[in-house]
């Protein structure tokens, strides 16, 4: 027997003073708990997004080891690039990605699982497609030129 653990839509309460972080984490140490007596299969959905980056991506990682190390397995999604590291920190895992299209103005998925991470954002996609970028003053473009001289100064 197989029981499935699932960290999705977690939320906060300020009537009990428990953050969206302390809660995520609060059901991830159940599921650890859980992994410890018996076989688990675990679902994450942007796991940690209630915490700065770099402590996002030490706890994961911490998350991660405890779970496989009880034999646990499952999948995390995250838009994170810097969790993707941890696939490659000696525990078992890969990375795995949906493509998208952005044609006319259109996002769409195929949802079929490639190997690897994603090598293009659709993020800056999605705020043009919304007009935020010109709402800003400045579109999409502009500011991906202004990364790029930013990062090779002439």
């Amino acid at each position: 027997m197989l029981t499935v653990g699932a960290s999705v839509r977690v939320q906060d309460s300020v009537i009990d003073g428990r953050s969206h972080f302390l809660a995520e984490m609060q059901r991830l140490r159940r599921m650890i708990d859980v992994a410890s007596k018996t076989p688990l299969f675990y679902l994450t959905d942007e796991i940690m997004s209630g915490t700065n980056s770099q402590d996002r991506r030490i706890a994961t990682e911490w998350v991660v080891r405890a779970l496989v190390l009880r034999g646990a397995i499952g999948i995390i999604t995250t838009h994170d690039l810097a969790l993707t590291d941890i696939a490659s920190s000696g525990l078992p895992g890969r990375n795995v990605h949906f493509e998208d299209t952005g044609e006319s103005g259109n996002l769409t998925f195929d949802y079929r699982l490639r190997p690897g991470v994603l090598t293009h954002s659709n993020a800056l996609n999605i705020a043009h497609m919304l007009g935020i970028d010109t709402a800003a003053g400045a579109t999409a473009k502009d500011d991906q030129s202004q990364d790029t001289q930013s990062q090779n100064p002439i």
